[in-house]
Formats: C-alpha cells, structure tokens, sequence
C-alpha cells in the first residue's frame, strides 16, 4: 500500500478543515499509532501510508459531525487521497456511521485503536504525570469498566475491534498504551508549535 499524498499534505489537508486542537491532537495520536502498529505486525514497509490513514481518519468529523464517514470520501478525494486510503477512513466507522467493514489488518487495527486511543488519552489527563508513560494495563481495565469514565468513547467498539483482530482486551490495552509511549513527546511538541502558529 502506498499513498497517494505525502504527510506534509495529508497535515495539511487535516489543518484545512480541523481547527480545534483537540481534533489536530486525536489525528496525531491516531496517526503515531498507526506508525507503531505497522511496524509491530510486520508492515514497516507500510507504516507511512498507515500513518497518513490514522491522521486523516477523522478530516470530517469537526465541520460535519452529523455525516461522519459520509463527507470524508469527497473531502479526501478534492486533497489527491486515494481510494484504497478512503475506503480505510470510511471503514472506521463501521456500523456506526459507515457501512464499509475493515478487511485489511491495518483497517482493524485503526477501528480497534481509535476509541481506545481517546479512553487511553482521558485516562492520562487524570494521572499525576498526564502521561501515559507511566500507565498500567490494569488501571486502564477499571477505567474501561467505569461506563461513566469518558462515556464517549464506546466501550462496544474497543470490543468488536479487540475480536475483529483476534486478541483479547488485554493484549489490545497493552499495544495500544506502548503505542501511544512511543510518540507521546513527539505530539505534545507539535501542538506546542500548532498552538504558536494559530496564535500568529
């Protein structure tokens, strides 16, 4: 799989329609992850265009929220993406606001890892450290069972994903907490710099 634009456009194309910095903030979590991922499983030959799907996956989900997955396909196609990336995009919502299913590992893995990387990401605002440097797997499975702890992220999801790829939710947890390590400060530098030039 190659893609179709480079990262430097695939930012940008983020950028256009993404203000918020919490949405610019999910898109590069996403997309670090993806990055860990594809080398992890044997993809490293892939990780740009895994990361350019995990940055890009939610380009309509700020100005079009009620047609999540639906306003992708255009917005992507008018940024040069290809449709082998806009079918992945698409297929991240399945069954929620899509109804294109992931069959490519690296399309599961997106769907398993994105919910979670917003339950991961609200566990770690409330550690000490506001880091997940020095979060467990076990204090992330209470939070995970707490239904009113970052209610917004569907624990069903996480489930049907955690199955979609054949692990448990342990095994799931753990990868995706080591993914997140794994470009954590790098995040946190690029929106110290997003947040100096929207201050521009």
């Amino acid at each position: 799989m190659k893609s179709e634009i480079t990262r430097e456009q695939a930012l940008s194309l983020l950028e256009k329609y993404n203000k918020d910095s919490f949405h610019i903030r999910h898109g590069l979590t996403v997309e670090g992850v993806m990055r860990w991922y594809a080398r992890e499983l044997g993809y490293a030959a892939e990780e740009e265009y895994w990361g350019i799907a995990g940055l890009l996956h939610d380009i309509d989900f700020e100005q079009y929220p009620q047609q999540h997955c639906q306003k992708a396909p255009e917005l992507l196609r008018e940024g040069g993406v290809g449709e082998d990336m806009i079918h992945t995009v698409c297929s991240h919502g399945f069954g929620l606001c899509s109804d294109v299913e992931p069959e490519h590992q690296m399309e599961k893995v997106l769907f398993a890892a994105d919910e979670l990387t917003g339950l991961i990401g609200a566990a770690a605002i409330m550690r000490p450290s506001k880091s997940v440097m020095d979060m467990e797997v076990k204090s992330l499975k209470k939070k995970f069972k707490d239904k009113r702890f970052a209610a917004g992220c569907s624990r069903d999801v996480i489930e049907r994903g955690a199955r979609m790829l054949g692990w448990d939710l342990g095994e799931l947890f753990e990868k995706t907490i080591l993914a997140m390590r794994s470009c954590e400060q790098e995040i946190n530098e690029a929106m110290t710099e997003y947040e100096q030039r929207k201050g521009d």
